[in-house]
Parts: C-alpha cells; sequence; structure tokens
C-alpha cells in the first residue's frame, strides 16, 4: 500500500501554528471603528448645521411667481426682421426655494414660435442673481443681474456668427401685477439699439 506523504499536512499545520489570527484582525477592527466614528462626527455636524438655506435675497425672485403674459415689439436688426409678439409663461419655485423655474410659450417676432424653461436664482459669492434659458430653438441665454430699487438689470454676451456682442435686459417694475422690459445690443458697450421692447402682465 503506497505511503501517503506528510510533508503537505506538516507545512499547512506550521502555518496554522505560526499564524497570529489577533495580530491580523485588531487592524481590521481599529479601521472599522474609525471610519464609523468618522461618519458618526460629520453626521453630527450636519445635523447640527442643519439643512442649506437660499440667501435672503432669493426672495426678491417671488416677484416673478405665477402667471404671466408679454406682449412686445421686435425691431429690425441682427435677429431679423422684427414684428408684434407675445409670450406667455408659469414660474414656480423649484424644490428647496433656491431658484425660480419658469416655462414659457413664445409666437411671433423674428425668432418665430418657441418654448422656454429657465432659471433664477442668486450666486452668493458673487452678489449677483443668475438667469440661464434655454429654447426650443436651440438658444441658450446665460445673464447675471442686479436689482437697484424697482428695476432689474441684466447683462451678457450674444455670439452672433463671428463677432460676439453686448447685451443687457432692463426690466422696470410698474406694480406687482406688471412691469415693462427693453432688451439692447452694443458693439462696444457704449453705443446701445434696442432689439426689443415691451410690457409683462401678471394675470
Amino acid at each position: 500500500m503506497p505511503r501517503r506523504s506528510t510533508i503537505g499536512n506538516r507545512g499547512v499545520e506550521q502555518v496554522l501554528l505560526t499564524r497570529n489570527p489577533h495580530k491580523e484582525v485588531l487592524p481590521m477592527r481599529r479601521s472599522s471603528a474609525i471610519l464609523v466614528a468618522v461618519l458618526l462626527l460629520t453626521a453630527v455636524a450636519f445635523a447640527q448645521m442643519g439643512p442649506p438655506k437660499p440667501a435672503p435675497e432669493v426672495k426678491n425672485l417671488a416677484y416673478f411667481l405665477g402667471n404671466w403674459t408679454s406682449e412686445g415689439d421686435m425691431k429690425p436688426g441682427p435677429m431679423g426682421p422684427g414684428g408684434k409678439f407675445t409670450e406667455s409663461g408659469h414660474s414656480e419655485w423649484m424644490d428647496g426655494g433656491f431658484f425660480l423655474i419658469i416655462h414659457s410659450d413664445f409666437k411671433g417676432g423674428a425668432m418665430g414660435n418657441a418654448t422656454g424653461t429657465a432659471y433664477m436664482g442668486y450666486n452668493s459669492d458673487e452678489k449677483v442673481y443668475t438667469y440661464d434659458a434655454f429654447s426650443s430653438a436651440g438658444e441658450n441665454i446665460h445673464s447675471k443681474g442686479t436689482l437697484d430699487g424697482d428695476t432689474w438689470n441684466w447683462a451678457n454676451d450674444m455670439k452672433m456668427g463671428p463677432q460676439t456682442m453686448k447685451a443687457r435686459y432692463t426690466m422696470k417694475i410698474l406694480s406687482p401685477e406688471s412691469y415693462t422690459f427693453k432688451f439692447e445690443m452694443s458693439q462696444d458697450g457704449t453705443k446701445w439699439d434696442t432689439m426689443m421692447e415691451g410690457k409683462a402682465t401678471k394675470k
């Protein structure tokens, strides 16, 4: 009968005898304990701070809440031959209250019919309001604004072919339910041409 080799078994026994399981398990337990402690401290810190809150300036955007209709006149120029236009929109707060969401439906004018979605908010670091709009016509507008008394002033740069134009949009509050607006463009920031103006009314 063949003799069974015991070399393999002795090697395993030697490993089991020389290995100290406590030396391997303790570092793992320490790492796990440290991780749990860090997570608990982070959770406590967030609980003490509470959820983030919108800046006080965001409350000024509440003026634009609800349903609005606009009528205006687009002037002949870089944006087309011009013409009368109408726009209807609905504004509501995004969850959290940091941004106002505006859904609009535009008809007439040089751009034809289109729909759009815009977001209004406030950048606390730069101390400016923000307006980011996107339309079904492929337009995307990113403006920064300020509120001076009863007047909103928005500014941005617009690409018109190879040339970059400066643009500004002014909204003059007349009452809680109405305001006038004017859109102007300039090549150098000194001479401004009116591209569009009109009036918005809250339903």
